[in-house]
């Protein structure tokens, strides 16, 4: 059973977060922002995730709180109607920016679409190989996202975490991207960049093996066994973390 706090999470800061990582590598999401005047969107969510993405020049940028100055807000009374405006089964009303409405409906409304296609990508889709690395990409840095939060919130992920010592932990794909999972008195946050000093890694050989992987078409073990996901470091960290993967895929199923 899916908890609907730590989904909200996960919605928040794994998916529109990676709205950032989109219009870096999607020139078609970039060009929807490019030459417009900077917007910026806060949700606010009563008892769950707060945040607001500012678009300006073709990039988005989240921070992790309602911004006083934000061009529209959105106040959603619980972490289920804030999961249900994300799924499309509810709509949204800003208390502020109703003259950016039109930015809502077109721009915002393209931007989420697009990723959407490149997250839910099709068979036929990922026979082109740009397009198949882009998702990829994306994919693995919303997960790298929601290990964080289900170690944060979900009742099972915060077990395994109570038990990680403090350090970073490599998540990456070799000579491609990488994510930093910071533990600090077992709260997991993410960085989306390589750690300096890890003191695990976690790293799949390939983008294809990690694609295979994330769409469930290859067993992890066996991976490890013949050395396609190399782990190094404290195995304490890297088995908990594990745990929490596998997590992840229940909530983004």
């Amino acid at each position: 059973m899916l908890d609907q706090k730590t989904l909200a999470y996960i919605n928040m800061y794994a998916i529109m977060g990676t709205l950032e990582n989109l219009c870096e590598l999607d020139p078609e999401a970039r060009a929807l922002l490019t030459n417009k005047k900077p917007v910026s969107l806060a949700f606010d969510v009563k008892g769950g995730p707060k945040a607001t993405l500012t678009f300006s020049n073709g990039r988005v940028r989240l921070t992790p709180r309602v911004l006083a100055n934000a061009s529209i807000k959105i106040p959603l009374s619980s972490c289920e109607k804030f999961n249900a405006v994300v799924d499309g089964k509810a709509t949204p009303i800003p208390v502020k920016g109703f003259r950016y409405i039109n930015f809502l409906l077109k721009d915002f409304d393209a931007l989420t679409k697009r990723l959407e296609g490149y997250l839910r990508a099709t068979e036929e889709d990922m026979q082109d190989p740009v397009f198949a690395e882009r998702s990829t990409v994306l994919m693995m840095y919303v997960i790298a996202v929601a290990l964080s939060q289900i170690g944060d919130y979900d009742e099972i992920g915060r077990f395994s975490a109570s038990l990680i010592p403090d350090g970073d932990v490599q998540f990456s794909v070799k000579d491609g991207p990488a994510a930093t999972i910071r533990v600090r008195d077992h709260f997991l946050s993410t960085i989306k960049r390589r750690p300096e000093n890890p003191r695990a890694i976690m790293e799949f050989g390939s983008l294809a093996l990690a694609r295979a992987l994330f769409d469930g078409k290859v067993n992890a073990l066996a991976c490890i066994g013949d050395g396609s996901i190399a782990m190094h470091g404290m195995i304490n960290m890297i088995d908990n973390l594990n745990r929490i993967l596998d997590r992840v895929a229940v909530y983004l199923a």
